[in-house]
């Protein structure tokens, strides 16, 4: 069966194609009394919308790209699903790309974004240096991104995030309240703004209580479970002293925590652990884990309505939000759930 055109309804109204066209676009300039008989008509002729020929038209492809590292965290399962329930509500899809943090994936996703009809992107990582003039040379084409909780240097477009370095100290500073000197600040990706503040917020603990930092506790870790069983493994087999760790994320903290344990480390009366990021995961496991928890589903809710707004107002200037993240004190730490 022939599908049914604009020029079709144009015809069996005898109106101009381009005024049947701006009536079914909403154009507030046509006649309320000439829409309502357009859409009458088309309705009755079993018109349906060609959204290729639309897109081609518009320039737009009503589809926007979500890079994440991993699809099994519990970080990126929230942070989709807040992006999804704003975009379907606006009938946009969601292409989401999973690099798996490797950098070869990551390099082939942010060439198909390049070559693409998608109108934007949401970064929920970026964790590769080795692509950062692949993040730029996107951003200067006019693509409209925004950032989840870490900026990229040279790349000035908006991040949703928290307070990284106030909860990065508070976090630091319950350990050392909670009497521990030789702390392992588990760095993550240096390309992160986010990770730099947590380094800050280290060392500014340290200073508070006069407490040296030690190379030997500065340790370049991963983002995965892997990166911290690694970490747990090194400092063990080196016979470096420590009483407590402090990781950018849940992942690498419950790859130490687990590593500890199974060598025979007791957590937390030997040994400490703490994570900047945290999600419901850090319930799940034995110690419970303290964390700082940020409002996942709301960032992606954030994000997604932000670069909305980009896409239709691409000349507005666009600035950075950061929202609440609440610190759990756990069991992995001695500390308390709190309410």
């Amino acid at each position: 069966m022939k599908r049914v055109t604009i020029k079709d309804i144009a015809n069996h109204l005898s109106l101009s194609v381009s005024t049947v066209s701006r009536a079914l676009a909403d154009d507030k300039n046509i006649r309320k009394e000439t829409k309502d008989r357009i859409f009458a008509t088309a309705k009755e002729m079993g018109y349906t919308r060609n959204e290729v020929a639309a897109n081609l038209r518009t320039g737009r492809s009503q589809s926007i790209a979500v890079m994440v590292d991993q699809m099994i965290t519990p970080y990126a399962t929230k942070i989709l699903k807040g992006i999804n329930s704003v975009m379907r509500e606006k009938n946009i899809y969601v292409v989401t790309c999973d690099a798996d943090n490797d950098p070869a994936i990551e390099r082939e996703y942010l060439n198909m974004i390049e070559d693409s009809m998608l109108d934007g992107v949401i970064v929920a990582h970026c964790n590769n240096a080795d692509n950062l003039d692949l993040f730029r040379k996107l951003h200067e084409s006019g693509r409209p991104m925004v950032f989840l909780r870490s900026s990229l240097d040279g790349v000035n477009a908006p991040v949703i995030c928290v307070n990284s370095y106030d909860k990065g100290f508070y976090l630091v500073d319950h350990l050392v309240c909670s009497g521990r000197r030789r702390i392992v600040n588990v760095k993550g990706p240096k390309l992160s703004s986010e990770v730099r503040d947590l380094d800050k917020a280290y060392s500014a603990v340290m200073g508070k209580f006069g407490i040296p930092v030690c190379d030997e506790l500065q340790i370049d870790g991963g983002v995965d479970m892997e990166a911290g069983r690694n970490v747990a493994d090194r400092l063990l087999s080196d016979g470096i002293e420590f009483d407590a760790v402090f990781a950018m994320n849940e992942l690498v903290a419950i790859g130490v925590m687990n590593r500890l344990m199974e060598k025979g480390v007791r957590v937390p009366d030997e040994v400490a652990v703490a994570a900047f990021t945290g999600s419901a995961l850090s319930e799940m496991v034995h110690p419970q884990l303290t964390s700082v928890e940020t409002p996942l589903e709301e960032m992606g809710r954030i994000a997604a309505e932000m670069l909305v707004n980009m896409i239709k107002h691409p000349k507005n200037e666009y600035t950075d939000t950061t929202v609440e993240a609440q610190i759990k004190l756990r069991a992995s730490t001695h500390g308390r759930i709190s309410d």
